[in-house]
Parts: C-alpha cells; structure tokens; sequence
C-alpha cells in the first residue's frame, strides 16, 4: 500500500479512535431494541454494502478467482470469529473484564509483527505495550466484579487472538489485494455467515425497528463498520501495525468517556489513572530511538 502524510494518518487515528470508542455505547443502548447475533450480521452486511458503491469502480482490480481465499481468510478472522465470540463472550463475562482482556490485542499484535512481518522489537516498546494493557486493565477494573465463567475468559482471549492475526494478516496480503475490496468482501462474507447464524437462533420478529435503532444502526454500519475498517486496514498498511495497534488501547477510555456522557455512567480514578499509562504506552511504542536507526550488525 502506499504510503500516507502524517497529516492524514494523525487525521485516520482519530477518526478510528473516536469512531470505535464511541461504538460501544452505541451497540449497548442498539441491543435495547435487537437480537444480539442478528444486530452484529446486520451492522456488518449493511457496512459491506456501503463500500460496494466504492469498490464497484474499482472491478479491474478485484480479481476475484485468484484472490477469493484471501477475502475469506480475512471475513474469518476479522469479522466471523472477532465479532461472533465478542457478541457470545459477553454473555459469560461482566463488559469490563471482556473487554479488558480483548484489548490484549495490541500487546499480541506487537509480538506477531515481530515474528511474522519482521518489525523491531526492543525494551522500551515492549514495555509501552504491557503499560498500554496494564492501563485498558485499570480503567475497565469496575467491570471485573460479577459472575466470570472460563468460557467468557476464552471466549475473549478468542476474539483478541483473531483480531491480531487477521491485523497480520491484512499487512502480509496488502501488496496482493486491493483494499477497499479486501474491507468490502470480509464485511459482506462476514456479514452473510453472523446473518446466517443469527437467524437460525434468534427471531427477526424481536427486533423493534423504531427510529432511534435506525439512526444507531445506520451510524455504526456508515462510519464504525464501513469507514472504520477501512481506515484501520489502511494505516496498518501504510506503516508500523504494532505502532498502529498501540493507539487501540485508547478506544476504552473513549469509550468509557462516551457511556459517561450517553448513558450517564461514572467517571472514576481508574480512568484516569488507566489514561495515563495509556499516554505513556503510546509515547513508548512510537519513540523512535536512535540505534533503531542504524542497522544492527548482529543480526
């Protein structure tokens, strides 16, 4: 992929941070009118559809019968296993514990970048990365009291997993596949199997098509389905994915900050403590230190 100005990467960044912070008080309050699995296939196949009035232009370039494995492994990892154990998993643990531990994903993503795509790894970015999940841990402590089952810990260790190896993923494939499509395809392909899924175990008749779901609905499946994703495929494909993982730490506190506001929940110590190793995280995976450099003649 090619690469992107500062200007525009720093622009991504908080647009995906804000956009997927604010997501998760938004789905909460959307589950108040929708079947769980139904909402998550529907969210996804309408952001697929979205982008398909962008790919279509681009048809030369799809290239379907040579690259159809690549759309699937990435629908599988990306949409299917990340978005299908997260809805399932919540439901064996309490939200912050869950999501706390999903967020171990930057920490994962740094260590596959460092085995699988060759990027640096040195003191002080790992340190930045237990900081950053040290810091998500904090602020989601509130959520740690309740009824904790081994599967709702799995679960969620299952959705962090797929998520950094479908990141990997992305970045390994990126010369080979086109982006938008690459985005559109695994929403779609996602999109069809949750759909598929949910109908079979959940009622279309229990959702409560009012206005305010609507307007919910259509907002995450625009901007934190369709634009989201494609902003994050392309900042990870235009430089570091475990520098650009790094800044997803910050998405609880935007959530937490959101579901203060939306749906009137406290802001506490642990927030702004977590904040802080947070800053620091982000500050310690992105310096660049000067014998990063220079080429290290021992290796």
């Amino acid at each position: 992929m090619k690469q992107i100005s500062r200007t525009n990467t720093a622009l991504l960044l908080i647009f995906l941070v804000v956009v997927w912070g604010v997501n998760w008080p938004l789905s909460k309050m959307a589950l108040n009118y929708t079947p769980p699995i139904l909402f998550a296939g529907t969210r996804t196949i309408l952001g697929g559809l979205i982008l398909l009035i962008f790919a279509l232009p681009r048809y030369k370039k799809l290239r379907f019968k040579k690259t159809w494995h690549f759309y699937l492994i990435s629908a599988s990892l990306n949409i299917i296993l990340f978005y299908g154990l997260q809805t399932v998993g919540l439901g064996f643990a309490p939200a912050g514990l869950f999501s706390a531990i999903v967020f171990i994903e930057p920490v994962l993503l740094g260590v596959f970048c460092w085995i699988w795509l060759g990027e640096s790894m040195y003191g002080l970015k790992i340190v930045g990365l237990i900081l950053g999940f040290a810091g998500v841990a904090i602020i989601s402590a509130g959520g740690f009291t309740g009824n904790v089952s081994a599967i709702g810990i799995i679960l969620a260790l299952g959705s962090a997993l797929s998520w950094g190896l479908g990141t990997v993923f992305i970045k390994k494939t990126g010369d080979r596949v086109d982006s938008i499509w690459m985005v559109t395809l695994q929403l779609i392909m996602g999109g069809i199997f949750l759909l598929s899924v949910g109908s079979s175990v959940e009622s279309w008749s229990n959702i409560q098509w009012e206005l305010p779901f609507i307007i919910n609905l259509l907002f995450i499946s625009i901007f934190v389905i369709a634009f989201g994703w494609l902003a994050f495929f392309t900042l990870v494909g235009s430089g570091e994915a475990s520098k650009v993982g790094s800044f997803t730490f910050l998405i609880p506190l935007i959530a937490i900050l959101c579901s203060s506001f939306m749906l009137h929940e406290k802001i506490t110590l642990n927030l702004l403590v977590g904040l802080l190793f947070i800053l620091i995280s982000i500050l310690f995976v992105n310096i660049k230190l000067k014998s990063q450099t220079i080429p290290d003649s021992n290796l």
